[in-house]
């Protein structure tokens, strides 16, 4: 199984960044965060989330953090998200003492980290008591990943995309039985629905392409097969126009740190 990485902003932005903002525009209405409060975005990818969190939330303060400097140097060029703070770093290690924030975000990561109950309890460190901690994330399980039916293409011609390592996590039972473990109080969860359109059959295969996932698989494919799953995936997913538009499913999770 190859590994899944994400080093190139612009092109995540093509193939995720339009998803994120979806979902997480239906998560923000749901949280309804008061302004004027100090976040951390952990996993900040390219700054999709983070953008948003800075246009609608008036924050006094937001720290960002990511792995990959290629997506963090795509994030400092967002004009929208002017006036956070992009840092490469570490989801198990943030390095902020504790009760630091008011609230902390994880915006489709929490199934890539590698102990996810570990990244819950460093979120849950650095916000203070009563705080919230809050996510959302595909869930796999029930076919919620945008790009499933690529996935399942590949799958119908005998390939094996991978899946997040732990990608399990990325449902209701599953963020919830996170957020209960790490001892937060509150435990809310909900689904999250939403659509995406494409113009046409042409732009969702080039967008898709900025999926790590994909790209290093297309790359990999002889030109035949390729054609194959191209062929496949306009007879399944365009309409008699050629647009593309379909649902895609994510789980969110809220809770606050207990207080006393």
């Amino acid at each position: 199984m190859s590994e899944i990485r994400f080093d190139d902003g612009a092109a995540y932005e093509r193939a995720m960044g339009v998803w994120s903002r979806l979902a997480g525009e239906v998560f923000l209405d749901w949280l309804k965060p008061a302004t004027g409060q100090r976040w951390i975005d952990v996993g900040c990818g390219n700054g999709a989330f983070t953008e948003l969190l800075l246009q609608r939330c008036a924050p006094a303060e937001v720290q960002a953090n990511d792995p990959s400097e290629g997506q963090l140097a795509f994030a400092r060029t967002r004009p929208g998200a002017r006036g956070a703070v992009f840092l490469q770093g570490d989801a198990l290690a943030l390095p902020f003492e504790a009760d630091r924030f008011d609230a902390a975000v994880m915006a489709l990561v929490i199934f890539f980290v590698p102990d996810p109950a570990k990244g819950v309890a460093e979120m849950a460190r650095v916000v203070r008591p009563g705080g919230e901690i809050a996510a959302y994330a595909w869930d796999f399980a029930r076919a919620g990943f945008p790009y499933e039916a690529i996935q399942d293409e590949l799958r119908a011609m005998g390939r094996k995309p991978p899946r997040p390592p732990n990608w399990q996590v990325g449902s209701p039972a599953g963020l919830a039985a996170l957020w209960s473990g790490a001892g937060l109080r509150d435990v809310a969860v909900r689904d999250i629905s939403v659509r995406r359109h494409h113009p046409s059959f042409e732009d969702f295969w080039e967008s898709s392409l900025g999926t790590s996932t994909f790209a290093s698989m297309a790359a990999a494919m002889p030109p035949a097969e390729l054609d194959e799953l191209r062929e496949r995936l306009r007879t399944r997913l365009a309409d008699a126009e050629g647009r593309v538009a379909y649902d895609s499913l994510a789980a969110a999770v809220r809770g606050r740190v207990p207080e006393g």
